[in-house]
Order: structure tokens, then C-alpha cells, then sequence
């Protein structure tokens, strides 16, 4: 049985990571964590997830709580992630990280200090995010140059981090299916008179409004037709299961840094 602790418990992804673990066979719930002020510290996870109670109290640290588990769950933010991530290193466990916004400064950390313990980082833990990954490679490899790329995602309006990691990763990836540098092509805003449009760039434009959950659609457009494949997200519970999936994945692996295409076999 794999021993779970989740991060940031009080939030969106925390409460349904919890729901998850407890639905999902193979895995338990033994601990769980906030930020020192949140008013969740103390209460039971179950209920701040809106299940029954489960018996693990809210704690203030991961620190204090990280001999109880085998893997822990984040969907927190930058700055928390590098931290726990340390503090997995040292001890040597296991991490699943999905948050979203990480510099790349924190990232490049993160990497380094996976030498010392097993990490899956991913910007999106849908397993049918992971699959459209693969199915824009494959597009782009076989449409070269001769398409235009854009990618248009819409979140809820209280995302804080834009453009998506997922519309980034999705960028990256086209990038290096079609031999180009995304850090030179990569546009995120047009405004005003603009010019032509070149030939290399891969547009990625944002949308926020409502309670929109993730959608992301990339478009490939040619002389006389365009291709359109999209991902639609209509609740959490997609990221995670695929965090679930990937915690029981990543329990007594080597210590590495991994991703969910690692995770799906993909690569």
C-alpha cells in the first residue's frame, strides 16, 4: 500500500487529490499539510475535501508529517514546490509536482536535486493532455514549415500564471519537433499594426473568464485547410487521477527526474 501525503490540502487540487487517493485502490492517505495561517491546519482532510472524515489532521509543514509517507503530492505554488522538493531530497522520497508558474530557476533545481530522490514534474497530469503531446509531434513532423502553429488556451479567471504551463510545454514540443528554438518563436501577444505574420513563430494567446477549468486547442493552418485538435477539461478530477496514477508510478523508482510521458510509457 502506497502512503500518500498531499500539499496545499486546502486547495482546489488538494481537496480532489484527496477525494482520489481515497477512491483509488493501491494508495492511502496518511498525511497532509498546509501554509502555517491556513485555517485548514488542525481539521480533518476528509472534511476539508468534502468527504467523510478520514482521520489525518491538517498539519502546518512538511517537515512535520514526511516519515509518514512513501510520495508526496504538490499542486502548490513556485516557491513551496522548491521548498518540499528539498526537503524530498534529503530524506530521499518520492514527489509528484504539478504546480504550475515554476520559474526556470526553480526548475532547473528541481532538476538538479532529483539526483536524490525520485521526481515527476509535469504541467498537466491528464492523461489526455499527455497523449495530445504526443499527437502534435506527430502532427508537426509531418506538416513542416509549410503550417502555421497557434495555440489558444482558456482558464478560470483565477489563474494567476499565463500563459498555461500546458500551452508552454505544447509550444516547447512543436518547437522541437520542427528544429526550432521556442525561446526566439515563441509569441505571446500581438497588438496593433503588426506586420506579416512570420514564418517560424508558434502564437499563444490567453483567454481567462469564469469558472473555465482548462481548454487548450492548437491549430495548424495551411493554404486552403487547417487542423484543430483540442483537449477540453470539464472538471479537476482528470489532473487528479493522472497525480494519483503517477504517485503509485513513482513509489521505489530510482531517484530521476521523470514526467507523466514516463509515467504513460510514451517515451
Amino acid at each position: 500500500m502506497v502512503r500518500a501525503i498531499v500539499a496545499g490540502a486546502d486547495g482546489r487540487m488538494g481537496g480532489r487529490i484527496t477525494n482520489m487517493i481515497h477512491n483509488t485502490e493501491g494508495i492511502t492517505l496518511k498525511a497532509a499539510f498546509e501554509h502555517p495561517d491556513s485555517p485548514a491546519v488542525g481539521k480533518d482532510a476528509g472534511v476539508i475535501a468534502g468527504i467523510e472524515p478520514l482521520g489525518v489532521t491538517v498539519a502546518d509543514s512538511l517537515d512535520s508529517v514526511i516519515d509518514q509517507g512513501d510520495v508526496i503530492i504538490d499542486f502548490t505554488v513556485g516557491e513551496a514546490s522548491l521548498n518540499h522538493s528539498r526537503i524530498a531530497a534529503l530524506r530521499g522520497k518520492s514527489m509528484v509536482i504539478g504546480t504550475t508558474g515554476l520559474t526556470s530557476e526553480e526548475l532547473g533545481e528541481i532538476r538538479r536535486l532529483s539526483k536524490d530522490f525520485p521526481c515527476i514534474l509535469a504541467p498537466n497530469m491528464s492523461v489526455g493532455i499527455n497523449l495530445l503531446y504526443r499527437l502534435v509531434d506527430t502532427a508537426a513532423r509531418v506538416l513542416g514549415d509549410d503550417y502555421d502553429v497557434e495555440i489558444v488556451e482558456a482558464h478560470h479567471r483565477m489563474k494567476k500564471d499565463a500563459p498555461s504551463g500546458t500551452a508552454l510545454q505544447l509550444g516547447r514540443v512543436i518547437a522541437a519537433s520542427l528544429d526550432r528554438d521556442f525561446e526566439e518563436v515563441g509569441l505571446f501577444e500581438r497588438h496593433g499594426f503588426i506586420g506579416e505574420r512570420t514564418k517560424k513563430e508558434i502564437g499563444i494567446q490567453t483567454l481567462r473568464a469564469g469558472d473555465i477549468v482548462g481548454e487548450h486547442t492548437v491549430l495548424f493552418g495551411g493554404t486552403g485547410e487547417r487542423i484543430e485538435i483540442v483537449h477540453k477539461a470539464s472538471n479537476r478530477d482528470t489532473f487528479a487521477k493522472g497525480a494519483v496514477r503517477a504517485a503509485l508510478w513513482i513509489v521505489d523508482r530510482p531517484p530521476g527526474f521523470y514526467d507523466m510521458q514516463d509515467v504513460l510509457g510514451l517515451k
